[in-house]
């Protein structure tokens, strides 16, 4: 008799996303890789010659990111058919007339510029965003996208208004509100500005983000690479963070209904916020003097290992597959990478072994690269001090994921996907075992799951 494997008795929900999308947006990001290492070269051969050789720049660094998301988009649609999908909102048999849409899209564009309006002068408010490392950049490349995003928003807000089942979204309710209108709703409007404080906050810090990386890897050279550990698994690192930087803009870029990205709700909790933003800048509290500064006299990880050879190919090769799974659940997202929201329930990829696969291996990274509990200096309470403070950094960490399931658990959806997970996954059964042991209350099974209020 055929034993039946626990995956068919217990079959892992659909993920939201296919592989397919990750997939294509790599071999995209590949290729644009493989042009700007060989950008003068193949200008020449096309007839152009006196380019640069290499394509390292920041506007090529953006050029990758449409490279990148072009293929994740052209799967979406013609392998995936997303945009057929009943969670879009779009009903394509609908073609209402023009003159139907008119009124609700003019308030809609309404209250949509002056949601941009709004961001615009936030950015322009707060010095940070023009002296701050590369955010001026990202300020340069939104001044430039501002007229042309303008103008396309009128005939695409028309367009799709003619296909949606709703098309009073969140961006309507607060036109409404703005012309003096009676039938809006605020619960509506506040969705629609924590949608756009999430997206305005960090498609900043993934713009500013791109050049530096994408840079490194360009100008990165091959010669010895791999008689030398260190340098080997750095270039590996890089790679990796490369894929996961360029991956979350295209992400937060293509927040769009027609292809099913767009964003299903905005953690409506104070302390999600709190959690995530004090990990990125200008609230990081983990940078250089910060209150959560773990490297104070730390070295590199290689410094340590510098005379034993093999144990240095090994940690190297422990950060490369940390780095890389961290890059992997980025990629997973496909179109639909972003914090603080909820886009779609992910259950492929390494969100088949954990529920946050990139907090695990971002931390597990950090406390191996750092090794905070040695330092140079020989002082024993700087040890201390840097091993408590880097496991305050993995608080942190549990606490933003916390905050997302209790975000995430209002949709029935990833509730089926929790006791999953609870049931079948290796590390949530792994703390469930332990809590077990130590008498802690277990996870509730599916069927006693309820929504957050």
């Amino acid at each position: 008799m055929k034993m039946r494997s626990s995956s068919s008795c217990d079959p892992r929900p659909v993920s939201a996303v296919s592989h397919g999308v990750g997939l294509a947006g790599l071999a995209g990001l590949a290729c644009a890789i493989l042009l700007a290492r060989n950008f003068g070269s193949v200008m020449a051969m096309l007839g152009f010659p006196g380019w640069p050789a290499l394509a390292d720049g920041r506007y090529s660094a953006l050029v990758a990111v449409v490279l990148c998301g072009m293929p994740m988009v052209l799967w979406s649609i013609f392998v995936d058919k997303v945009h057929l999908r009943p969670s879009t909102g779009i009903d394509w048999t609908l073609k209402r007339p023009v003159a139907e849409v008119l009124d609700t899209s003019i308030i809609k564009i309404a209250g949509l510029w002056a949601t941009w309006a709004l961001i615009a002068c936030i950015y322009a408010t707060f010095r940070f965003y023009w002296t701050t490392g590369n955010f001026a950049f990202s300020m340069e490349m939104f001044q430039m996208a501002a007229i042309p995003l303008i103008a396309v928003s009128v005939p695409y807000v028309i367009w799709l208004d003619r296909y949606l089942v709703n098309p009073r979204d969140g961006a309507w309710h607060l036109g409404a509100w703005i012309s003096g209108r009676r039938d809006w709703e605020s619960e509506e409007i506040f969705h629609h500005l924590r949608s756009w404080a999430v997206k305005g906050f960090f498609l900043a810090f993934m713009i500013q983000a791109l050049p530096g990386g994408f840079q490194n890897i360009v100008n990165m050279k091959l010669d010895g690479v791999i008689a030398n550990p260190a340098i080997l698994a750095n270039g590996l690192i890089t790679a990796m963070f490369v894929v996961d930087v360029q991956l979350a803009t295209v992400g937060y870029m293509l927040t769009m209904k027609p292809l099913d990205a767009h964003i299903r709700t905005a953690n409506p909790y104070l302390a999600g916020w709190m959690a995530a933003l004090m990990c990125y800048p200008p609230f990081i509290l983990m940078n250089g003097g910060g209150l959560f500064d773990y490297h104070v006299a730390t070295a590199e990880w290689d410094m340590w290992f510098g005379a034993h050879p093999k144990l240095l190919y090994g940690w190297g090769a422990m950060l490369v597959v940390l780095t890389g799974i961290y890059a992997w659940a980025t990629m997973a997202f496909g179109l639909r990478f972003s914090n603080l929201t909820h886009r779609g329930i992910l259950t492929h990829g390494p969100y088949r072994w954990t529920k946050h696969p990139a907090y695990v291996s971002k931390n597990l990274f950090w406390w191996l690269s750092t090794l905070p509990f040695l330092v140079t200096n020989g002082s024993t309470i700087d040890a201390i001090r840097n091993t408590a403070i880097i496991a305050c950094v993995s608080a942190i960490y549990y606490w933003r994921a916390k905050t997302e399931e209790k975000h995430l658990m209002a949709d029935p959806a990833y509730q089926e996907y929790a006791a999953w997970m609870n049931r079948n996954a290796a590390i949530p059964r792994f703390f469930n075992w332990a809590k077990g042991l130590s008498g802690g209350r277990l996870d509730k099974p599916h069927s006693e799951i309820q929504p957050a209020e």
